[in-house]
């Protein structure tokens, strides 16, 4: 009968091919859309660590002298840990433009005071920055946009090797501009409907000179409130259409930060 021995040097062996590929991972769940969510339970994340890193760890070319107890072995942990954090976050900061953009014509309309606990950040978001940011993720997910991440992901031990000196001030610069390019947008798709209501705001203004008897609290509030809700069905198209390109910009980043082929959403 035949014994099944294991040895210290084959159990190391095979905790350091698992080692390297699930600190990329953790910082990968610990930033992306939907995975590092607050609803999402702390068990589950750990399961989805440890089941990605049992599907990718094939994927990863560790050096073989690269110890974990070394210096260069805490090195390159901090690399494989910043490396899935900015993986994750460039997707992350489109969706948080597109709340912005639901604040910003909240606060302009007037329907600022209507808020809901975020349970994804925990803190009170307004109500139409939650309703866009819902249709931003359905649309993420219909494009399969969760699928090209953790393929990015898995194409990133590719051409960026573990232990390989790939973190550097060029990576943290294309996300600072990768940053302001994201709230840009997130203006932008706010911008038309903030245009109109302040032109409301405006002749509301004029009238309120013409007639200073008028009240303007009584009959400002729901005539900017009703104008905001029409802009907003009016434009409801150009905003999908903003958020879309957001979403296919922000999966083509990721394919460039990690040096992939370029990838489109749509």
């Amino acid at each position: 009968m035949q014994t099944l021995s294991l040895e210290v040097a084959d159990v190391s062996a095979w905790i350091s091919r698992l080692w390297w590929p699930m600190l990329r991972i953790g910082g990968f769940v610990a930033t992306a859309p939907l995975m590092s969510s607050a609803v999402v339970p702390p068990r589950v994340k750990i399961v989805l660590n440890l089941a990605l890193g049992a599907l990718l760890a094939p994927l990863a070319q560790v050096p073989a002298d690269l110890s974990v107890f070394s210096g260069r072995g805490v090195v390159a942990a901090c690399q494989e840990l910043v490396t899935g954090l900015a993986i994750g976050t460039v997707v992350q900061l489109a969706f948080e433009s597109v709340t912005l953009a639901g604040q910003v014509i909240s606060m302009t309309m007037g329907l600022g005071f209507a808020t809901l606990v975020d349970p994804e950040r925990g803190a009170n978001t307004a109500v139409l920055g939650q309703f866009l940011m819902i249709i931003a993720v359905l649309g993420y997910l219909a494009v399969n946009g969760h699928l090209v991440l953790i393929g990015a992901l898995a194409h990133s031990f590719h051409t960026l090797p573990v232990g390989g000196a790939h973190v550097d001030a060029n990576l943290f610069w294309s996300m600072a501009r990768w940053g302001a390019q994201v709230f840009e947008t997130g203006l932008l798709i706010a911008l038309p409907a903030v245009v109109a209501l302040i032109i409301v705001n405006l002749a509301l203004g004029v009238v309120t000179r013409a007639a200073p008897q008028l009240n303007i609290f009584g009959i400002g509030f729901p005539i900017t409130l009703l104008a905001g809700f029409f802009v907003l069905f009016v434009g409801i198209d150009a905003i999908m259409l903003g958020m879309s390109d957001l979403v296919d910009d922000a999966l083509l980043a990721v394919s460039q930060l990690v040096a992939s082929p370029a990838v489109s959403a749509r």
